[in-house]
């Protein structure tokens, strides 16, 4: 009698069961279907089944405790989970969980037979390699063509841990001659971090249940590799499925070893999707407190911004105040500049977004700096049609900064920094390695020919506060300050290294379809009839300086310490407020709110957005409903005034008769 296949569908739609089970019906396969976890539990009481297609979102159950039932009663059931999420880190946690594959709704027939198939034949390999003959003879005529098709390294060995079989996969994956692998021992491919390791996996002994299942290896690659590949793979890491074969009966106590039969199934990819995973949510997190501590660290440098900037407006220059008053106006601006690279790796924040050539920042920025490294040769390569990128130009200045920096740091008896720009257009596989969407960008590459960076440090450059350096001389922002920036500008930073040979960072930002503009130089007027202005803070530093300073501009002011303190004032006064500055983030009423209320009352009310945190985001989601400017915290006496009357007088800017204003 041949043998059946039998397959189990479990999914609540009826209909999806029914269409699934004629068609696998024309394969002659024997198929149950259960319209519940309840049914599916009931069935899998009293039969066994080689494949169950398994839809995760039931009514009645949960999808992953279905899977587990189906593992735990007969793990030799290969789990085909059918799901609608797209995420990888849902796939990523189906597989780990045991399943055998996944399929994403909607498939069609022909990919749905096709992995059913492959489980099926995947599960007959398996079960007449473990009844393989003594001398380990290999059924070319029959089994040849499915092993040398397999994307994974099929493999045995002999007693002693030497090949006597190997897949033509290793040649792709390793890029090793598969017959000058034949009698040499296994080692000869794994790394040797992990040789401990595979001493009792590889060359596995065991076999049924208690055989190797789901191990990880790093296998070493020939350095032909590196040449072949587009990005730099040091090693491969593999998932392994292996068995031990005797002579006999494994039962039999007189069984004699004669080697293992093996799978490596490279999970490369798998696995740097899972490290830019964990890193991706490292740096949400920390980001999130760094965007917290950053907006309370503004508010208090904006109340120390603006007292320096009164006691400056009546201070003359000769005074012996004055210097030291544009002293802690300076440290101020430090500070500022200390919470925006806090705010580099923070969730969404970048600043003052505008069409860039970026060759005109990277020439800029590296011309700067070639001036205080004179012992540092530098070479430029620009590409002349460079395509242009939507950044933050000071963060964009920020992040070349810290890299030429570091690259100085690593070159400190001299050497070449090489600096090129470049448009590429990266195609799937590339953009996958970057953790990129296949699309146009432009990549600057900064090269220099210093002492390297080792393996495990290359690994951790990126992290907030990991240093190299003695205590006290770098705080480990710079790089984590960088590598956020361009996160949040879409792009990424991959790093080539090796000790003694040098570094190469690689920045890759999307192209953007819109042409730069030329900035244009603006002349307003002298406003000499009274303004009134409504300033809504919650902090009373803030009401209080902000109100001195736009007394002394020469407006009449009103303030409100909450959105609903200020929608009231509003209401009353509606008509003598020419002007709201509104804070963003208050208790109670937010900013988003307050705004919305204010504009219900009058539609052409004139805002502008003041907040420690940066323009994206939040504030970003408030100018699109059609608030008219936005400044960021602390800001100077001349830069609010500016604001305030490029709002008022529409696209002009003020000229300003008071040298004083700071």
């Amino acid at each position: 009698m041949a043998f059946l296949p039998k397959i189990l569908i479990v999914d609540d739609e009826p209909k999806m069961c029914e269409s699934l089970r004629m068609l696998l019906a024309v394969k002659d396969y024997e198929v149950y279907t259960a319209a519940s976890g309840a049914e599916a539990r009931a069935i899998l009481q009293d039969r066994h089944f080689d494949v169950a297609l398994v839809d995760m979102v039931m009514p009645d159950t949960d999808g992953h405790q279905l899977m587990d039932l189906i593992n735990q009663k007969d793990p030799d059931t290969d789990v085909i989970v059918i799901t609608g999420d797209t995420s990888l880190e849902f796939a990523i946690g189906a597989l780990k969980r045991g399943a055998y594959d996944y399929l994403r709704k909607p498939f069609e027939f022909e990919e749905l037979l096709a992995t059913v198939e492959n489980a099926l034949e995947q599960k007959r390999l398996k079960k007449e390699n473990e009844l393989i003959n003594a001398k380990l003879e290999w059924s070319e005529s029959r089994y040849g063509r499915l092993v040398e098709s397999s994307p994974d390294i099929i493999y045995a060995l002999d007693e002693a841990g030497n090949f006597t079989f190997i897949s033509n996969a290793v040649e792709r994956l390793l890029c090793m001659n598969r017959e000058d692998l034949i009698s040499r021992h296994y080692n000869t491919i794994i790394h040797e971090e992990d040789r401990e390791k595979a001493k009792w996996f590889f060359n596995e002994r065991r076999t049924g249940e208690r055989s190797t299942t789901g191990v990880e290896l790093r296998l070493i690659s020939s350095e032909a590799c590196g040449e072949s590949k587009s990005f730099e793979v040091r090693h491969l890491t593999i998932e392994l499925k292996s068995t031990g074969v005797y002579d006999r009966d494994v039962a039999d106590s007189s069984k004699k070893f004669l080697g293992t039969y093996g799978v490596a199934r490279d999970i490369s990819d798998r696995k740097r999707l899972e490290t830019q995973l964990r890193h991706a949510q490292k740096m949400e997190a920390v980001g999130t407190l760094a965007g917290g501590i950053a907006h309370d660290f503004n508010n208090l440098l904006m109340g120390i911004q603006g007292y320096a900037s009164l006691m400056l407006l009546k201070t003359d220059r000769g005074h012996p105040h004055h210097k030291n008053l544009n002293s802690i106006e300076q440290l101020v601006q430090n500070g500022a500049d200390l919470t925006k690279q806090l705010l580099g790796f923070a969730r969404d924040g970048k600043y003052d977004v505008k069409s860039t050539n970026m060759n005109e920042i990277a020439r800029d920025t590296i011309r700067m700096f070639g001036r205080t490294k004179k012992e540092i040769s530098i070479y430029e390569e620009y590409e002349e049609a460079i395509w242009p990128v939507e950044v933050d130009q000071g963060q964009l200045q920020q992040v070349l900064l810290n890299i030429f920096v570091n690259a100085g740091q690593a070159m400190l008896g001299g050497g070449d920094l090489t600096l090129v720009t470049k448009n590429v257009n990266l195609g799937a596989q590339d953009a996958r390695v970057l953790g990129l969407q296949p699309a146009k960008y432009v990549r600057i590459s900064v090269s220099d020919t210093g002492v390297g960076i080792e393996e495990e440090t290359r690994q951790r450059i990126f992290e907030p506060f990991f240093t190299t350096k003695e205590f006290g001389h770098g705080t480990g922002l710079g790089l984590a300050s960088a590598y956020g920036i361009i996160q949040n500008h879409q792009g990424t930073i991959a790093v080539d290294s090796q000790v003694g040979q040098g570094t190469t960072f690689h920045i890759y930002l999307p192209a953007s379809e819109k042409g730069i503009k030329d900035e244009k130089l603006f002349f307003g007027y002298d406003h000499n009839d009274t303004q009134t202005v409504l300033l809504v803070d919650d902090e009373d530093v803030i009401l209080k300086v902000g109100s001195q300073i736009l007394q002394e501009l020469g407006y009449t002011v009103l303030t409100a310490g909450s959105g609903r303190e200020a929608l009231e004032i509003y209401s009353t006064y509606r008509d003598e407020i020419d002007i709201v500055v509104l804070d963003m983030i208050m208790p109670g009423m937010g900013g988003g709110e307050t705004y919305d209320s204010i504009k219900a009352l009058k539609l052409d009310v004139k805002v502008l957005l003041s907040s420690g945190y940066s323009i994206i985001g939040e504030a970003s989601a408030i100018l699109n409903r059609g608030c008219q400017g936005f400044i960021q915290k602390p800001f100077t006496m001349k830069s609010f005034s500016e604001k305030l009357r490029e709002i008022l007088d529409g696209e002009n800017t003020p000229m300003y008769q008071n040298s004083q204003l700071h």
